[in-house]
């Protein structure tokens, strides 16, 4: 081979590396920090589907088991420049745009079903105008975690929220959870994770409320005997992203992430409708009674709660009854 054939062979590979070079460069990074483990059914639909979705435009790059940052700095590191994308709770959005404070409260999203509607509506509109004004974030879609259900020590049967007086109900410490607790009836007392098995066992608390997965994982059936579904407080996520990333997007870019993300959640959400409802059968082979009380009386008993209280005077004028009404 001559000189000036290796000579051309070497430049070719050199500009082809440059191409290569170059079109790495020119993708857009999307940082996603998370503080839950890679193989929960939201993590898998951000990671199997999400990133495959969105095309060959992005180079999404997820940190999970909060390698990247701890849990609750994310909004900010967002906001920062740190990171391009979150999937965080309401109550995150809360500290800074207090009016995300009612999507947390007690029966205000019934179900999975009724937060997609939520997200499709006007509301849902209004939400993601308060979030760029107020956070720089882009609301792409909401992802369903599991409602959370009563689970009691006992045998006294819970139907309206009258039959929770004097009941000790563990809730995470923190105003809105403690009134999330009021707001059931019951006598919230706060007490960590880490020992509300223990607590349960002696009698600390009578009951507590997480969802059914969180029930089986923690292993509270052991120390119980009844699971009322309340269905009082749906657990879920917003997948975010930087409004200065989403804007420097074209509208097929933007459209494709949006739809990316709604396709990931309908995934999870089904997996998680899909273990609750098995789990279902799992507590009654252990010896647990499962039964659903007068929810409407818990519905209005709560929302009178929160109506009258402080708690809601950051609430969009009328996103209530809007909500209701889907």
């Amino acid at each position: 081979m001559t000189f000036h054939a290796i000579r051309s062979i070497a430049t070719g590979a050199l500009l082809l590396a440059g191409v290569a070079a170059a079109s790495a460069q020119s993708k857009i990074e999307l940082i996603f920090p998370d503080v839950n483990s890679p193989d929960v059914p939201r993590s898998v639909a951000m990671t199997e589907i999400f990133a495959k979705e969105i095309g060959d435009a992005f180079d999404f790059k997820p940190y999970f088991n909060g390698t990247l940052f701890k849990q609750g700095t994310e909004l900010t590191a967002v906001q920062r420049g740190n990171a391009q994308m979150a999937l965080l709770p309401p109550s995150d959005f809360a500290k800074q745009a207090p009016e995300f404070d009612i999507l947390g409260a007690a029966y205000v999203i019934r179900d999975a079903a009724h937060l997609k509607a939520v997200f499709e509506s006007e509301v849902g509109d209004q939400f993601r105008q308060i979030a760029r004004e107020k956070l720089g974030v882009e609301l792409l879609a909401p992802a369903y975690y599991g409602t959370r259900h009563l689970n009691l020590r006992g045998d006294k049967r819970i139907d309206t929220p009258a039959d929770m007086a004097g009941i000790k109900l563990r809730m995470p410490g923190g105003e809105s959870w403690q009134f999330l607790g009021a707001a059931l009836g019951a006598n919230p007392v706060p007490i960590a994770y880490s020992e509300l098995y223990t607590s349960l066992q002696t009698g600390v608390v009578d009951a507590q409320d997480n969802p059914l997965p969180n029930n089986k994982a923690m292993k509270f059936h052991e120390v119980t005997d009844q699971i009322v579904l309340t269905g009082h407080n749906v657990g879920f996520g917003i997948l975010i992203v930087s409004s200065k990333v989403f804007d420097s997007l074209t509208p097929e870019q933007q459209e494709s992430m949006r739809m990316a993300a709604a396709k990931a959640f309908d995934s999870s959400n089904a997996e998680y409708l899909k273990q609750e409802a098995e789990l279902v059968a799992f507590f009654e082979g252990e010896g647990l009674e499962v039964y659903t009380p007068n929810v409407k009386a818990f519905q209005e008993f709560a929302q009178k709660k929160y109506r009258e209280s402080p708690l809601s005077a950051s609430w969009p004028e009328g996103a209530l009854d809007r909500i209701n009404a889907l």
